[in-house]
């Protein structure tokens, strides 16, 4: 069965339906293959140079471009980007971040894909909120609004005992909105904090 489905007809199909990553289970259903063919057709493709790997049982397209925060929510799930990368991208802090960092409700985590280091980090379900959809042609990606990468990363840094953020815009970040996010990790250090800085 896996021998029917050429190079050709494997990447035309996979473009159609928009797949920018993907795994053995949607090569099983795009082309009613079972599990082991899936398996040889994507081993098969990856070896030959046509396929990426960018982590067990994830994959893309050799030509395909994949954006930075789509791929961090796909490599990880769930999780949302945020902290520094986040802060970045909305301007808050002037430096650029090469590593994308994300937030999640599993075990923290560091992932190398496409030359690219991708980390995630722990926080409580209850925290795991503030994040909104960011767009890019036919792709949606999930990143942290400005006020809860701020209160994110701080919230990391007192547990790490770690320096806090000092240089940043504070005209980017709403005081009320970033209080209401402290507030879901029930920490007064951190609700404290938040309070003074953006004072």
């Amino acid at each position: 069965m896996a021998k029917l489905v050429n190079w050709y007809l494997f990447e035309k199909n996979l473009k159609e339906k928009g797949l920018v990553i993907f795994s053995p289970l949607d090569v099983k259903r795009i082309f009613g293959v079972s599990k082991v063919a899936a398996t040889f057709l994507i081993h098969r493709y990856t070896k030959k140079g046509f396929i990426k790997r960018l982590k067990r049982g994830i994959y893309t397209l050799y030509d395909t471009s994949v954006p930075d925060i789509y791929l961090a929510n796909k490599l990880y799930e769930p999780s949302y980007v945020s902290l520094e990368f986040a802060l970045s991208f909305h301007r808050v802090i002037p430096e650029t971040v090469y590593e994308i960092t994300s937030i999640t409700t599993k075990s923290t985590r560091q992932f190398n894909a496409l030359g690219k280091t991708f980390s995630y980090h722990r926080i409580k379900k209850e925290a795991f909120t503030g994040y909104t959809v960011y767009r890019q042609g036919d792709i949606s990606a999930l990143i942290a609004e400005p006020e809860k990468a701020f209160v994110d990363l701080t919230y990391l840094r007192l547990r790490k005992k770690k320096k806090l953020l000092s240089r940043f815009d504070k005209e980017k970040i709403k005081p009320a909105k970033a209080l209401r996010y402290a507030k879901l990790f029930n920490n007064e250090k951190l609700t404290s904090v938040i309070k003074t800085t953006l004072r």
